[in-house]
């Protein structure tokens, strides 16, 4: 079972995602299990954390000033949840995430979001270097395709395994929603 000091931490569950300017994009059916995830936390009245990247690039899909910014429906923050906004790939630099985990006895986090070796690598590896207990939920992550240095293209389903991997036992514990639902 997972203690209450267990907080769902959201990271980038914006509209941008879906603009054609990412290109390929592995699990679609990222937005189900994040609802799935906080279906479960909202019932069992656990924190919920939501953190939105606000991009400094004003041609970016994640710009404040472009509806991409928004977030998704299916993780649309309810009043009284924590919301951080960041300019980074961590949740950590630029907010003041850490003293709120740190205030409210916050100490293990399950994250999901996107993108897998992104912003949710970034968080991930941070919190854990911080000293919080880190699951990310592998089915509730995705990632898109990109251009490696030598100009070919890696596939996103072989970026989010890989950052997946990197993660695993070191940083974090990776495992599906499911297998943490039965855990709360």
């Amino acid at each position: 079972m997972l203690p209450t000091s267990t907080a769902l931490l959201l990271i980038d569950c914006q509209l941008a995602w879906d603009d054609p300017y990412w290109g390929q994009r592995n699990n679609p059916g990222a937005e189900g299990q994040i609802a799935l995830l906080l279906s479960a936390f909202r019932q069992q009245d656990r924190p919920i954390i939501h953190v939105k990247h606000n991009s400094m690039d004003p041609h970016s899909p994640l710009h404040p000033t472009v509806p991409g910014n928004a977030f998704k429906p299916e993780s649309m923050p309810l009043p009284g949840e924590m919301i951080f906004e960041k300019h980074v790939h961590t949740a950590f630099l630029g907010t003041s995430l850490e003293s709120y985990l740190r205030d409210h006895a916050i100490d293990r986090l399950v994250i999901a979001g996107f993108i897998t070796n992104w912003c949710v690598s970034s968080t991930a590896r941070m919190a854990n270097n911080l000293g919080f207990k880190v699951v990310v939920i592998h089915d509730a992550c995705a990632t898109f395709a990109f251009e490696d240095p030598f100009g070919e293209m890696v596939p996103a389903e072989l970026l989010h395994r890989v950052g997946l991997t990197e993660l695993h036992g070191a940083f974090a514990t990776v495992m599906a929603t499911e297998d943490l639902r039965v855990m709360l």
